[in-house]
C-alpha cells in the first residue's frame, strides 16, 4: 500500500518537470472546468429544493476565464508552427 501511495505521489511530481509528457495548461483547464461542472449541478440541485445558490459574479467568471485562457493557449500552441 505504501509503495502505491508513493509511486503516485512521484507520478504527480513529474508534471512538473520540464521534459513530460502532460501540458499543464490543459491539467489547469480541466479542473477549472470540473470546477465549473461542479457548480452546475450544485446549482440545479439546489434549485429543484427551491433554494438560491448564492455565488459572486466575478468567482464564476474567474473560472470561465481560466479554462478559456488554458484550452485558448494549448490549442494556439498546438497549431503554431515549431522551430520557426
Amino acid at each position: 500500500m505504501f509503495k502505491y501511495i508513493n509511486k503516485q505521489i512521484m507520478a504527480f511530481k513529474d508534471i512538473f518537470k520540464d521534459d513530460n509528457d502532460v501540458n499543464e495548461k490543459n491539467v489547469i483547464g480541466f479542473l477549472s472546468f470540473a470546477v465549473m461542472v461542479l457548480f452546475a449541478a450544485a446549482d440545479l440541485i439546489t434549485g429543484y429544493f427551491g433554494k438560491d445558490l448564492v455565488v459572486q459574479e466575478f468567482i464564476y467568471n474567474s473560472f470561465v476565464f481560466v479554462t478559456l485562457g488554458c484550452f485558448g493557449i494549448a490549442g494556439l500552441e498546438k497549431f503554431a508552427k515549431k522551430g520557426e
